[in-house]
């Protein structure tokens, strides 16, 4: 049975890095038996210039009925005026919580071509392998009550809430334990738990279903600490879990270490094995338009897409191998020359990316 991805392009370079995708996809097809339908659906700003909402309704029912969701970028200073709820970022956080896409995993790898485009010395990230588990769905970002108000004394202020329940928790670090099994074997969970008490619970939990996970090191670290530690030492640690607000900030950070955040992938599960899969950059709107933007960690986002939703794990293989074989023909986007490269546009990294098939 053919198997439906829903391709949204969003804003900004979305439908550049987005094009590049369905290039790839078109070539898994025609070369390599993918058995894939595409189907196409607007969100953030364009869902907006669309239909009035940064999530229309039209492409929530698509993403329900989708094996998997493959989008670009959202987001740009057009749409700064509107009100919160109607912004791009609304759409991006409304699809998250609406297909119960709780597991975010964000790689950071090192592609040895790329030790010298990283902004540490290349003993410090050479050999870097991390895998970032983010809670998506819960937290600071979701919790209730939240807004602006005035208070009593005429000043205005603003608050939110950090909430997480004992089963998110759980759910989220079971995911981390399942993933460290595949690889290191060692997980640090980040948290604040000398000053918030859901730090406390977080630990707790954490703590609890690690006992079910005897082949695992665990080991817990705050976050201030931990945001220090991938800068000073990187490659010390194997697989990360943290909360949303925290797992936005590092895993953020640990691009940098790569080369560039235009190299990483992500992928947003839910319970049933569905995925949204996108690259962790914005929308870049300074250079939308330009063909420059760098599609790799929206190919590397396909790559995902095939081994977690599609269990297509020999075609991702094949797809992570062509990114590599690129890299080492000293082929680059702007974002990754630092002189003396051959620098590629959007499009001719994606056909390059094609060929190495």
């Amino acid at each position: 049975m053919s198997r439906t991805i829903l391709v949204l392009p969003g804003d900004g370079i979305g439908p550049e890095i987005i094009a590049e995708a369905v290039k790839l996809i078109d070539a898994l097809k025609s070369r390599h038996g993918l058995d894939v339908e595409l189907d196409e659906a607007t969100i953030g700003g364009a869902g907006y210039d669309a239909a009035g909402h940064p999530l229309p309704e039209e492409t929530l029912t698509k993403a329900r009925a989708a094996d998997a969701v493959l989008l670009g970028a959202v987001g740009g200073p057009q749409y700064d005026a509107l009100p919160r709820e109607l912004r791009p970022e609304r759409g991006l956080l409304g699809i998250r919580k609406e297909l119960g896409l709780f597991a975010n995993l964000r790689p950071a790898l090192l592609y040895p071509e790329l030790a010298e485009a990283s902004t540490l010395k290349r003993e410090v990230v050479e050999g870097l392998d991390i895998m970032i588990v983010r809670e998506l769905t819960g937290g600071i970002y979701f919790g209730e009550p939240r807004g602006v108000r005035t208070r009593e004394d005429g000043e205005r202020e603003g608050f939110n809430t950090l909430v997480y329940r004992e089963h998110e928790v759980e759910r989220i670090a079971r995911v981390a334990f399942e993933t460290a099994m595949k690889r290191g074997k060692r997980l640090c969970s980040v948290d604040k738990a000398n000053v918030l008490e859901v730090s406390e619970l977080w630990r707790e939990v954490v703590e609890r279903v690690g006992r079910d996970y005897p082949g695992v090191e665990l080991s817990h670290m705050y976050v201030d600490n931990a945001a220090m530690q991938l800068i000073r030492a990187p490659k010390q640690f194997d697989v990360m879990v943290t909360t949303n607000l925290f797992g936005d900030i590092l895993s953020d950070a640990a691009s940098m270490l790569t080369g560039s955040i235009g190299m990483l992938p992500s992928a947003s599960l839910n319970a049933d094995g569905q995925g949204m899969y996108e690259p962790i950059h914005g929308s870049a709107p300074d250079i939308a338009g330009q063909g420059m933007a760098n599609s790799l960690a929206t190919i590397l986002s396909v790559s995902m897409l095939l081994r977690h939703s599609l269990r297509e794990a020999a075609l991702a293989d094949r797809v992570d191998a062509a990114v590599g074989t690129v890299l080492r023909q000293g082929l680059r986007t702007a974002d990754l020359a630092r002189g003396g490269e051959a620098v590629v546009g959007t499009a001719a990294m994606g056909d390059a990316v094609v060929a190495a098939l």
